[in-house]
């Protein structure tokens, strides 16, 4: 089975995501917007154990945090994906690199962990010009609790279903 780790932030802010994603990004109906900490992979049975484990710990290690995202980006010229990009994206990064050791250690990263939520992807590049020029005139002032981190398994028909969440405990 494939599994990843990801953050869902408030219903407002996927909210609003979700009317620019229903048109543009192809996994909309898939997973829920969202924050990738950890791309998703295939687990052993054995992996799934390890990284719940982990997981419970990195999460009873951690505080809830806020995040703001304030503009529109773009991953152009690597990949035809906009996105809703954070003001601040340290808190996430940090995330990221507690989830990504132990049992979750990356091997070799394909790229510089950039936190995002996808907007549209799998776009030409007419569209990307197109859409990246209207969205980005619009002003984005959207803030969210992260307080879980949530363990997602893709379904044989490619839909991300959660398996588990996990309470930052430190308050």
């Amino acid at each position: 089975m494939k599994y990843g780790i990801a953050v869902y932030p408030d219903k407002k802010v996927q909210e609003a995501a979700d009317r620019l994603r229903i048109r543009h990004d192809p996994h909309y109906s898939l997973i829920p917007a969202h924050l990738t900490v950890r791309e998703a992979e295939p687990w052993s049975e054995e992996k799934l154990a390890a990284a719940i484990a982990h997981l419970e710990a990195v999460a009873a290690a951690l505080s809830p945090f806020a995040i703001a995202f304030n503009r529109v980006s773009s991953f152009f010229p690597v990949s035809h994906v906009l996105y809703m990009a954070l003001e601040d994206a340290a808190p996430m990064v940090h995330l990221h690199q507690q989830v990504c050791t132990g049992p979750l250690a990356l091997e070799a990263q394909r790229y510089v962990y950039t936190p995002h939520l996808t907007l549209a992807q799998q776009l030409t590049a007419d569209e990307l010009y197109d859409l990246y020029g209207n969205w980005r005139m619009n002003k984005v002032n959207l803030t969210s609790m992260i307080e879980k981190l949530i363990l997602l398994q893709q379904s044989e028909k490619g839909i991300w279903q959660q398996v588990r969440a996990f309470e930052l405990k430190i308050t």
